[in-house]
């Protein structure tokens, strides 16, 4: 800002400032508190009768994030990633006036999480809470679970992200009777199928009379979501029978021995599904985490069962029916007239056919992902998108798929999300897709496509108008060199995640073209990055861990790289930006796209992030100069 226009902030009344500002989230109030003494006074003031505080996108210490939460009796929505907090801060964070606690990464805190939000927080009606207690030398004992649903009597939406098989069995079902009738959403991270079968089964109750059977725990769950060790009839009997509200089940197994029959999903338990027939959103999937297994007792006769009761289902998700054929699928197609979302994982079966009388039906798909379905060729996604409105369309996997079907996707006008993993298409082929989809596209993921070099950037990206793609996949390409990321940058695509994992001839000078891509003419210089994925890129030196540093690539928040570059460099560069996530491991970065679909939103950030500068001021000399060190020593290794 000018000179003059902070004289003119500076006059404008302070009621109007504060109104202004609550309208914003806390980067951008951070944001601007560094930009006029008016602002950051007025920032300060704001902070003490804010009703929402949300920070995710950074992991703050508790240094950091205790003047940002002064006594606030307003504070109604509190969100943070707790990476660097522990039980020395419940006091900080927990608040009566709480209606919505979401923590994320919480595996340095104990139990005593759980039993101060009982006791703390009694009208909070949506409750978030990760990894709780996975640090080791944590803990979460049953009293805690038991403080935390007899306290929070106002539950609406209860989501335990963390394993709760750990708990006695024999005192967990008795804990859950004392959880909020008013509860409709449960998610679990980790529980075993005995657990919830005992948990919900209408067992006899304490001091009850033999006849007389205990009513239903949880009596308004309307969505249900569970990880377990296998998905088994006898669960999927009592979650339908026991839950007579039920509108969203998702249940995902990941078996570490190959399921005996008393602990597998037969066509008898399919039969069992939607037994009130509310059920609108269905997910069941075999993960395979550990063990390459599928659903081998469910065949089409289990789809046609299931079928008469789910007319009326919006999303179905199936993963890992390896003995369902074109018959059950082409069943579900043409029973369920209101399907928008189909999602099938290792349809081993699943062919072509499915496909050829699609326009017969009456579906309006938006949202189609068909992940490892080897069977399906060009001619299946032709017929697929008749439908038009399709948003999202995953093909991961798909092998046979090649440069024949780009044609047809190039055709969606409304496609945000485009997942082309391991397919056979080439540069000629994703020509298809510049006039076409190419400005509509949110995301796009060629992982794996190995005929594509870097022609495609410059096919896909050269003189393209204002495109709103955020996320780019081009993983493992091994004909991806330094000069696709030069076009890439040369075409200021405001891309705020880019994975470049696998590439070999990857190197320095694509980091160093990344650091001062230009992404917009009003913006100014400096790369949109907040995700960025080089993990295992052939070319990559010490040199790039210089352009990695502040002040380039000011909006980063995770980066992948390969540990073994320098050791000491990486903790440097960790120690450099406290706020960025540094992966060294080849784990994925972020979160799963399937699970945001729906989100186009990026935020508009300065060209330098005034957050992470008003957190932190006055630190950056210092971390220089040590980054500058590990550097030193490392060029002495290296000579």
């Amino acid at each position: 800002m000018g000179s003059w226009r902070v004289e003119r902030l500076d006059q404008l009344p302070t009621a109007l400032l504060a109104t202004i500002m609550t309208k914003l989230d806390i980067s951008s109030i951070c944001s601007l508190a560094v930009t006029c003494r008016a602002f950051n006074s007025c920032a300060s003031h704001i902070l003490s009768f804010l009703p929402n505080f949300h920070i995710l996108d950074i992991s703050p210490s508790m240094e950091l994030i205790k003047p940002l939460l002064p006594p606030n009796s307003h504070l109604q929505s509190l969100k943070l990633d707790c990476g660097q907090l522990n039980d020395s801060s419940i006091e900080l964070l927990l608040r009566p006036s709480l209606q919505e606690l979401c923590f994320h990464n919480c595996a340095d805190f104990s139990g005593k999480l759980l039993s101060e939000i009982g006791s703390r927080c009694k009208d909070v009606r949506s409750l978030y809470l990760g990894s709780v207690a996975e640090k080791r030398g944590r803990a979460i004992h049953i009293s805690d679970l038991e403080e935390l649903l007899g306290g929070c009597t106002q539950l609406e939406e209860l989501n335990l992200m963390f394993d709760l098989s750990l708990f006695l069995r024999h005192n967990f079902a008795r804990v859950w009777a004392l959880a909020s009738k008013k509860l409709t959403s449960l998610e679990i991270g980790y529980i075993s199928s005995v657990m919830v079968t005992e948990l919900l089964s209408p067992n006899v109750g304490p001091h009850q009379y033999p006849n007389q059977i205990r009513p239903s725990i949880l009596p308004a769950i309307q969505k249900l979501s569970l990880a377990v060790d296998y998905i088994t009839d006898t669960m999927v009997g009592t979650i339908s029978k026991g839950l007579a509200l039920l509108t969203h089940l998702e249940l995902r197994d990941a078996p570490l021995i190959e399921p005996r029959v008393t602990f597998d999903l037969t066509n008898s338990g399919f039969q069992q599904i939607n037994q009130h027939g509310r059920l609108k959103h269905l997910s069941l999937v075999r993960s395979q985490e550990f063990l390459s297994t599928y659903f081998k007792r469910v065949n089409d006769l289990g789809i046609l069962l299931m079928a008469d009761k789910c007319a009326n289902m919006e999303s179905i998700c199936l993963g890992g029916f390896c003995r369902v054929t074109d018959t059950g699928f082409k069943t579900i197609l043409h029973s369920c007239s209101s399907l928008y979302k189909l999602k099938v994982c290792h349809g081993s079966q699943l062919t072509d056919l499915v496909f050829h009388d699609i326009a017969a039906t009456s579906l309006s798909l938006t949202h189609v992902s068909f992940r490892w379905c080897n069977l399906l060729t060009n001619h299946a996604i032709k017929s697929l998108v008749r439908n038009m409105r399709l948003k999202v369309l995953d093909l991961r996997g798909c092998k046979n798929l090649g440069d024949e079907a780009l044609p047809a996707i190039g055709s969606l006008c409304e496609l945000k999300m485009l997942q082309l993993d391991n397919s056979d298409i080439s540069d000629v082929g994703i020509a298809y897709l510049r006039h076409g989809i190419i400005s509509s596209l949110v995301s796009l993921s060629v992982r794996g496509c190995k005929k594509l070099t870097d022609k495609c950037i410059s096919v896909l990206f050269d003189g393209s108008s204002k495109l709103a793609l955020q996320e780019l996949d081009l993983s493992n390409l091994p004909n991806l060199s330094d000069n696709g990321v030069l076009a890439l940058a040369k075409s200021r695509v405001p891309i705020s995640e880019l994975r470049m994992r696998q590439c070999p001839l990857i190197g320095d000078t694509s980091i160093m073209a990344l650091a001062s891509m230009q992404a917009d003419d009003d913006r100014g210089h400096g790369s949109s990055l907040r995700l960025l994925d080089l993990y295992n890129c052939g070319g990559i030196t010490q040199l790039s861990f210089r352009w990695l540093k502040k002040p380039y690539f000011p909006r980063l928040r995770w980066l992948g790289v390969t540990g073994s570059v320098n050791r000491d460099i990486v903790d440097a560069l960790a120690r450099n930006r406290p706020f960025l996530h540094v992966a060294c491991h080849g784990e994925e970065l972020g979160t799963d796209p399937w699970n945001n679909i729906d989100s186009s939103y990026m935020h508009d950030y300065e060209e330098l992030d005034e957050l992470e500068q008003w957190l932190q001021e006055g630190e950056w000399e210092s971390d220089d100069e040590e980054m500058e060190d590990a550097e030193d020593d490392a060029d002495v290794v290296v000579e």
